[in-house]
């Protein structure tokens, strides 16, 4: 305190500071507003010190700034303060003061640190660091005292009394912030928890908080707008023991209190009109420090899930033992109609009743099949073996077996051409997908098709099976894939299936993923929502060298590596001689693609280029020859046909149209492994490639180059133009051309075959007088030059 001044002026110079501070202790209390009480705190300081400008800033304990508040700067002269040059520099250098500073002028003060100076600095400066109990919690400062002069030491005995305050203000701040922090997530938790809480008054009964669960909970009691609270008080409780209470007349809290705790009670709540819900409930007393029951808190879990669960175990458990009672009654009717027999059983009675046992034993193999892949599924003890295999391949052997089933929708397959192998275990994906085949059936209409279409998505391949059924509701979705869960498309009570379930378990062992939505039918009005069923399954990934690629077949898991596996096309429509032939192949290191339906020889050929056709005789709708002689590509392949007639007539006109050999069944493994091999060793290998002058063709590659640039061919401007080239030097008639190309007999309409011609010139640049590529034999057809290559 100044001694210029007589006793009285100190005292009433005393009587101020003790005021401001005063103010300030009232205005901690009273707020918990750090912006508000550290406002005041400045102003107080700034009047008691003469000082222009101050200002208190504040850090976390990471050192990061929370709060900046000033008093004697207008809004302009705050903005420029934050915004300084170099003013992180500055305000880092202050922050790290543990002395009070005191400077004449603060600019020039900065100048001696080679920190940059500015106007708004070009004053009397007086600051000191904020602490509370030791620790360092921000900045007090004052600027421009007044009349220019400096600060003195009785401004800073002051200013360090309202810093004192200023700590306490900024550490009741700091705990209120948090506890308000702390108390939010607390409330956030409860809210936000899968468990009801409930906390009620032990004297009243009033309900002090209730989350949302409680909420939900209870509001499946009422009507829509009845408020929770409103319902407990007309809800009546049964306990486990068989006590019946309504909470009006006897308070929830002290049936809890004669009972003290409450651990995992099932109690009902019913509210009048029979409604009623069944909860398990944990409750607990909040004792008071005078050992009174303040408060009751309750947790309440809604067991209708449970419920439901049990519900589809009992369903499931009726629908596995009826499944099991339907082929046992049939056994057990034909055992006990042969033990029954007066007289011997005729051979083909004996035969059928041995197909019904055969059939049925068959159903309860496949039903005990499932059961122990949902076991393993639900244990996590699945395990499948993917290798390289051809999506077609699968798709195929699981429509075969659909067809063999008992449902007669037509199946449409519909893959794109040049589809990459997958990696799956092959008899796993095809049970997923004759699942999926079975229970589009399952829902659909008997005549209506069901569609299984793929397509490539990144690497990974997405099958589709479509139907045309009623569809499935869009709350069903979500639980279509557990085991017990209902289709829900439908009124025809049919029970939870396995089926969907194992599915989902089957392709998440692959990495892949399957799901189910709407599909809106293709075929107009009245063929129903339907339902579109996909999966994904990785692809493998293949590189493209200039050599073949090494593949281990079956038989080389012992050790033996083959070249690339030859490609065998299996034309057969009886599903049993398929599997078998399939069979043999596999074993002996080839690579089967089979198909039962003569209509996919020719987009299995052109797709997928095999190095050898096995070709049923007899096939649906024709005959294996007529097939060779209608389609010329199958013509080009080296076939072998399989047939049980072995008349020399027969053999004779296959061999006649093409065949390279036929066999006759039944035939061993060894015998048609042995024609396999010696037709295979009878053809040059794959075409080689055709070059004249800038004209290049890669037949494998299905690739034509001109001038060194890909020219983007048509299917059919393709077929013509390899036909021209594979007989180059020799004349191709119209009539060879539409035979080949198009699969016409009728040699007479040559116009296509001379617009083809005119559209493949155009793209070749070929002109008609003066043709390099191209030549027309005028009335005849036409021809190309000999190739150049080698």
């Amino acid at each position: 305190m100044s001694k210029s001044i007589g006793p009285e002026a100190q005292v009433r110079r005393l009587r101020e500071v003790l005021s401001r501070l005063s103010e300030a202790s009232l205005r901690i209390s009273e707020s918990l507003d750090v912006d508000t009480v550290l406002r005041e705190v400045v102003a107080g300081a700034c009047a008691l010190t003469g000082a222009g400008i101050g200002g208190i800033t504040t850090r976390d304990r990471s050192g990061q700034m929370l709060d900046f508040v000033t008093h004697g700067l207008r809004p302009g002269e705050h903005r420029q303060l934050l915004d300084l040059p170099q003013g992180v520099r500055l305000w880092d250098y202050l922050r790290e003061v543990a002395e009070p500073l005191r400077v004449k002028d603060l600019s020039s003060h900065f100048a001696t640190l080679g920190l940059p100076r500015h106007a708004l600095m070009e004053r009397s400066f007086l600051g000191m660091p904020v602490r509370h109990q030791g620790a360092p919690v921000g900045l007090f400062y004052l600027l421009d005292k007044e009349a220019g002069r400096e600060f003195t030491d009785e401004d800073e005995e002051i200013m360090s009394l309202f810093t004192s305050q200023a700590g306490a203000a900024i550490a009741n701040a700091r705990k209120h912030r948090d506890e308000q922090r702390a108390r939010a997530d607390l409330q956030a938790l409860i809210d936000t928890a899968p468990v009801g809480v409930v906390v009620l008054d032990a004297h009243s009964g009033q309900v002090l908080s209730i989350n949302q669960e409680s909420r939900r909970i209870v509001g499946d009691l009422g009507a829509p707008g009845q408020s929770a609270e409103e319902l407990l008080k007309v809800v009546t409780v049964y306990r486990s023991d068989g006590r019946e209470t309504a909470l009006k007349e006897y308070p929830l809290t002290r049936i809890l209190a004669e009972a003290e705790v409450v651990r995992a009670e099932e109690i009902v709540l019913e509210i009048p009109g029979g409604r009623k819900i069944t909860t398990l409930i944990n409750a607990t007393p909040i004792v008071s420090d005078q050992g009174e029951i303040a408060s009751v808190v309750v947790t309440m879990q809604d067991m209708t899930p449970l419920e439901e669960q049990e519900r589809h175990r009992a369903e499931f458990l009726s629908m596995v033992s009826h499944e099991l009672k339907v082929p046992l009654a049939s056994i057990k009717g034909c055992a006990a109609t042969a033990l029954r027999a007066s007289s011997v059983m005729h051979l083909a009675e004996a035969k059928q009743f041995f197909r019904i046992v055969d059939t049925q034993a068959d159903h309860m193999s496949e039903l005990i099949r499932d059961l122990m892949d949902a076991a393993q599924i639900e244990t996590g003890s699945l395990s499948v073996s993917p290798e390289p295999v051809d999506l077609e391949v699968i798709v195929d052997q699981a429509k075969t077996m659909f067809t063999s089933g008992e449902y007669e929708n037509p199946v449409l397959i519909d893959l794109p051409l040049h589809l990459p192998r997958v990696r799956a275990d092959q008899q796993r994906i095809v049970q997923v997908v004759g699942n999926l085949l079975n229970n589009a059936a399952r829902h659909s209409p008997e005549s209506s098709p069901i569609r299984v279409e793929a397509a490539l998505k990144d690497h990974l391949v997405e099958v589709s099976v479509e139907d045309e059924g009623p569809g499935i509701p869009a709350e069903r979705l979500p639980y279509l894939f557990r085991k017990h869960a209902r289709s829900g498309r439908d009124n025809s009570g049919a029970g939870p299936s396995l089926g969907l379930a194992i599915c989902k378990g089957l392709i998440e062992a692959h990495g892949g993923r399957i799901w189910a939505e709407p599909h809106q039918g293709s075929q107009g009005a009245g063929t129903g929502l339907g339902a579109r069923f996909t999966f994904t399954i990785p692809t493998v990934e293949e590189v493209e060298t200039g050599v073949e690629v090494e593949i281990i077949s079956k038989s080389a898991r012992s050790g033996h590596i083959r070249k690339r596996q030859p490609l065998i096309l299996v034309v057969e429509d009886d599903p049993q001689a398929l599997g078998h032939i399939r069979g043999i192949l596999e074993n002996a290191g080839y690579h089967a693609l089979a198909t039962g339906d003569p209509d996919k020889v020719r987009e299995l050929i052109e797709a997928r280029r095999p190095d050898l056709v096995l070709l049923d005789l007899l096939l649906p709708g024709r005959d294996g020859i007529e097939l060779m002689q209608s389609m010329p590509l199958l013509a080009e392949q080296p076939v072998i046909f399989l047939s049980v007639y072995g008349r020399d007539e027969t053999i004779a006109r296959a061999l006649e149209v093409g065949a390279v050999d036929y066999v006759v069944k039944p035939f061993s493994p060894t015998e048609l492994i042995a024609r396999i091999q010696a037709a295979l060793r009878g053809q040059s290998g794959p075409l080689e490639p055709f070059k004249v002058g800038d004209l290049y063709v890669d037949y494998e590659k299905r690739s034509v180059v001109l001038e060194g640039q890909q020219l983007n061919l048509t299917t059919t401007e393709y077929e013509f133009l390899r036909i021209l080239s594979i007989n180059a030097g020799k004349t191709v008639t119209y009539g060879q051309v539409l035979k080949s190309v198009w699969q016409s007999r009728n040699s007479d309409d040559v116009r296509v075959v001379r617009t083809i011609a005119k559209t493949l010139r155009r793209k070749l640049g070929d002109e008609v007088k003066n043709p390099r590529y191209i030549f027309t034999e005028s009335r005849v057809g036409y021809r190309m030059a000999r190739s150049n290559m080698g």
